[in-house]
């Protein structure tokens, strides 16, 4: 698919049964990590706060969920309340202002995202840089748990609160009714947080991003988005002032724009008095009208652009524009939409069939319809072809659509989709109890965008068992038909690193021959039943239970078979009819030596190559209805498979496993898709500073041993299941394999399923290999200076620099170096933040490793402009010369330790959590033992200890430096050179400096 088109279109139809919450678009930027203010007396309204008005939904004959609490305040701010305990004793915030960038006038560009970074830094009870301390303090993270984000239509604050203590509720909410209407915008602070901005500008500059603006400006060369882009302009954000920006605020902050959604453990009758405290003296204004994203012109068609950018793969687009099917919310539009889903999966389904053939003309190809930020409709074909194949890809994927709409649909292929969708809703259904907070919030802001009813899950299962008798091919195609614009004279978008000869001239007569040519006869159905049942239902004689335990501490259940195999079952409550299953068999990276350094890289594959017995789309036709992963992929020390099913799934999902590792397909196919891949991801390497990095880090500390670094391009191209075969075919017969099953599952059930499947294979290895040989890894002892040169934008520069440390055998120095990281990029968001405004998110890591022995390192990366290399550099320095010259303060520690506890507080509030503790727990049972002892070795931590390690490991004598620069630095022969290099090894290396 086009890069370009993913951002501006949207992702297809969504929820068949819903009205999408409607794709909005170019409208993100990635969320925007930071964090909100402190606690002030709290606010007294001077007269009786009065009854709020009821909010009332639009009328619909939606069944509503029951468990919502919607108010209003007379003010005209919104609010939306739900109870909700999956996970206990947390709460979610989000304030939502309808306040986005197509609200900006001319020479504001930016403003409605700058607004949204001055959240954080002062309002009138919250002194600036106090706001981050004070939710560290109480345990939030900043980016993680304090977060906004901007985008065309509106601004959304988010604050996830680790515990539900009314202080803290209070606390949070307090912080809302800060950033509602009382930022201060001090002039110093604007200053410092505009380069803030341009950082965020500059590091969101990705190939991506531009392919993005160019393709909308294309598409849509009538309409307003392509002059406001969140993000903004150099010249607008450089021109910003104090009252600029606070009079754009003071226009468009109003409570007529605000929504309030909490949902959590709470009790929504208190929570709605404390709105009503904090919020009822927000004095009401009038809100300014809602800026419109376009215009576009219905009738555009017939253009034709050809756009080049290193990172983007060979594709066209087909595009066709219109007006907005403003449909309600009921009944009859979601059985419209649900009939138009299934449409749009059967036209994919085939286009993804085609993809997966031998010499298949296009690697991916989409068709959708989408409303585009609540002002025009656009149908779409996107087509991603193979290098030097755009047009045949266009003109089969072109054909295929016609079959579609000119042939119709076959019966078996609306039943699959019918299937899928049916899982997906009981799915719901079943666990409508234990939806996450996060799941919760998206519902409710979907109804605050004003497109969406707040559905009962169950009664949506009831619904559609009454529709299945109307949905029949004919009524798909009709309804597709009724909402798709015809692609009779599309606007024809080309994107590609290089221009194929004559390539912008032949695209419209390419189109044009595709769709007058007489059809061919219609294909035979590729959904549906295939010629046999699902063939991987018996692996032998059931297995024998030889060893049946529950730990102590936790209560997994611990299983041993007689073949070797070994069982976890952990079950909980936490997602109702839902489970997380893994297998992990005795291999994986291990198997990877400096001779072999590439030996299992081709495990991706394998999914895509299906099982011997079944090509991937017979199992996507079998499996229909039943979301069940094929999936096996090579980790440090095993060959591991995990997927997330419904509880009745468990059984089929064990069959799917044990068959992938008894009779992996190992069909080409699959090999080749791969090595497109691989050669799309050479080429793309040195178009940004982060590739180039990628490429040669491993390299350079590991003095090239061939295991962590970067092979040659045709390394990779040479790779075959063949040579995969022979390396990994003994680990997947005879190593030892581990299955671990947590959630809602019956534990009996559970031993009997993995008795039928794994349990009955024959006999396994007893205990995973220690791989004795393959546990070294070396640390380069060369401390000189690499710089790497990019290809990307001209403003970007990669600080990158590393330390060994030390592997994770000791579990109480793991905390004072898990301390040291947390503490450093606090100091450093404070010191290139807060104070320079030089940098957006710094990146700190500490990972002692628990696979090499001896091993591990520390390391800190930072984004910046070229020019602020040295200023950067400097305050990195001088952030750990005082690391090592005295102990922080108990404040700092505070700040550091709290989310981290909470963190480890939260690892069994759910089921992944669970699983990180459970999937290795009869051979690694020490993971238990740490998971439960560490929040006490964290706490013991002192300022003096991590002192000590910053002084012992983080030494300027030790720093391994990095810097990526872009080719603009260097001058005459030099850059040539660079250039050609890269091109001959594939992209894979960034030029050293002499």
């Amino acid at each position: 698919m086009a890069l370009a088109t993913a951002l501006l279109i949207g992702a297809g139809m969504g929820d068949a049964l819903a009205v999408a919450p409607r794709a909005h678009s170019a409208a993100h930027l990635a969320p925007h990590a930071k964090p909100l203010p402190p606690r002030p007396a709290p606010y007294r309204p001077t007269a009786p706060v009065p009854a709020a008005p009821t909010w009332r939904l639009p009328d619909s004959d939606i069944p509503l969920d029951p468990g919502w609490t919607f108010g209003r305040l007379p003010n005209g701010m919104r609010y939306i309340i739900r109870h909700n305990a999956t996970p206990q004793g947390q709460v979610v915030l989000r304030l939502r202002m309808d306040v986005g960038s197509l609200d900006e006038a001319e020479g504001e560009q930016g403003y409605a995202h700058f607004i949204e970074h001055m959240a954080f830094q002062g309002s009138t009870h919250v002194g600036r840089g106090e706001m981050i301390p004070l939710l560290e303090r109480h345990g939030l993270a900043f980016g993680a748990d304090t977060n906004a984000f901007t985008n065309f239509e509106n601004t959304t604050f988010h604050l996830d609160l680790p515990k539900n203590a009314a202080g803290l509720v209070d606390t949070a909410l307090m912080l809302m009714r800060e950033t509602a209407s009382e930022l201060s915008f001090l002039p110093t602070a604007v200053d410092n947080e505009r380069g803030v901005v341009l950082a965020e500008k500059r590091d969101r500059n990705s190939d991506g991003y531009r392919a993005s603006v160019a393709a909308s400006a294309f598409f849509y060369p009538q309409a307003r988005l392509n002059t406001r882009w969140p993000i903004g302009t150099d010249e607008t954000l450089n021109a910003a002032t104090a009252e600029r920006l606070r009079a754009f605020y003071r226009r468009h902050y109003v409570p007529a724009k605000a929504t309030l959604v909490v949902v959590g453990d709470v009790d929504p009758a208190a929570i709605e008095a404390m709105i009503r405290q904090r919020f009822a003296s927000w004095a009401a204004r009038p809100a300014p009208p809602r800026m419109k994203a376009g215009p576009i012109d219905p009738a555009d068609g017939g253009r034709v652009s050809v756009q080049l950018n290193p990172s983007l793969t060979e594709s066209v687009t087909l595009l066709r524009t219109g007006p907005i099917q403003d449909e309600p919310d009921t009944l009859a539009t979601r059985h419209r939409n649900l009939l138009r889903a299934i449409g749009y999966g059967i036209i994919n389904r085939r286009l993804l069939h085609v993809a997966r053939q031998p010499d298949a003309p296009f690697r991916d190809a989409a068709y959708r319809t989408t409303d585009n930020l609540h002002a025009w409709r656009t149908t779409m074909l996107d087509v991603d072809a193979i290098t030097g194949r755009w047009r045949s890809a266009t003109q089969a994927a072109i054909t295929e659509l016609r079959r579609a709409l000119e042939q119709g649909f076959a019966p078996a292929e609306v039943a699959e989709q019918l299937a899928i969708l049916n899982g997906r809703v009981e799915a719901a259904a079943t666990g409508a109890d234990t939806r996450s907070h996060e799941a919760l919030v998206r519902t409710a802001l979907a109804v605050a965008e004003g497109d969406f009813l707040p559905a009962n899950p169950r009664a949506l299962r009831d619904w559609l068992a009454t529709q299945r008798a109307t949905i029949t091919p004919e009524t798909v195609l009709a309804a597709l038909k009724a909402e798709a614009l015809p692609l009779d004279n599309p606007v024809i978008l080309f994107q590609g690193r290089t221009a194929p000869p004559g390539v912008e001239a032949q695209l419209r007569p390419a189109v044009t021959e595709a769709l007058a040519a007489a059809l061919p006869a219609p294909r035979p159905v590729v959904a549906g039943p295939p010629p046999a049942a699902f063939a991987y239902t018996q692996f032998g004689t059931p297995g024998r239970v030889v060893e049946d335990r529950r730990e102590a501490e936790l209560g997994i259940r611990m299983v041993r078979f007689a073949n070797g195999v070994r069982l976890n079952i952990k079950h909980t409550d936490l997602t109702r009819g839902s489970a997380l299953v893994e297998m992990n068999v005795d291999g994986g990276q291990m198997l990877a030596t400096q001779k072999n350094p590439l030996a299992v890289e081709l495990v991706s594959a394998l999914p895509s190559a299906g099982l011997g017995r079944h090509s991937r789309d017979e199992l996507e036709s079998l499996l229909a209805g039943h979301p069940v992963a094929l999936g096996l992929r090579a980790e440090d020390e095993t060959f591991v498979s995990r997927a997330q099913v419904r509880s009745g799934d468990i059984g089929l999902q064990l069959q799917v496993m044990t068959a992938q590792i008894t009779d992996p397909g190992w069909r080409g196919e699959a090999v080749e898709l791969y090595r497109q891949s691989t050669n799309a991801h050479f080429q793309r390497i040195r178009a940004t500073p982060e590739g180039v990095l990628g490429a040669r880090l491993g390299a350079i500390l590991s003095d090239g041993d061939p295991r962590f670094s970067l092979a040659p391009v045709e390394a990779f191209r040479a790779l075959t299941f063949e040579r995969l075969r022979a390396d990994i075919s003994d680990r997947l017969a005879h190593g030892a394999i581990e299955v671990a099953i947590v959630g809602d599952v019956d534990e009996a059930e559970a031993i009997r399923l993995v008795a039928g499947t794994l349990g009955a294979l024959p006999m396994r290895e007893a205990d995973f290999r220690p791989y004795a040989d393959q546990r070294s890894r070396s640390f380069t002892s060369n401390r000189a200076l690499r710089t790497l040169y990019h290809a990307g934008p001209a403003d970007k520069a990669l600080i990158h620099i590393t330390w060994a440390t030390r592997d994770d055998s000791d579990p109480d120095e793991k905390q004072v170096l898990n301390m040291l990281h947390h503490l450093m990029r606090i100091q450093l968001m404070d010191a290139l933040r807060q104070r320079l405004g030089k940098v957006y998110s710094p990146s700190v890591s500490s990972m002692p490793s628990r696979i090499w022995k001896g091993y591990g390192t520390f390391m800190i990366q930072l984004s910046v402009a070229p020019q602020d290399v040295p200023i950067a550099r400097a305050a990195i320095n001088d952030t750990l010369a005082a690391l090592r010259r005295a102990p922080v303060s108990d404040d700092l520690m505070l700040r550091a330790r709290a989310p981290l506890l909470e963190d480890f507080d939260s690892v069994f509030k759910s089921n992944l959590g669970w699983l990180s503790v459970a999937d290795r727990a009869q051979t690694n049972p020490d993971g238990i033992t740490r998971q439960l002892k560490a929040p006490g070795r964290l706490t013991r931590v002192t300022a003096a200890q991590v002192q000590a390690a910053a002084a012992r490991y983080l030494t300027d004598e030790g720093a391994v430096n990095v810097l990526v620069l872009p080719d603009q630095v260097l001058t005459g022969d030099d850059t040539r050179k660079d250039s050609t290099a890269a091109r001959k090894d594939g992209g894979a290396l960034g030029r050293p400096a002499p």
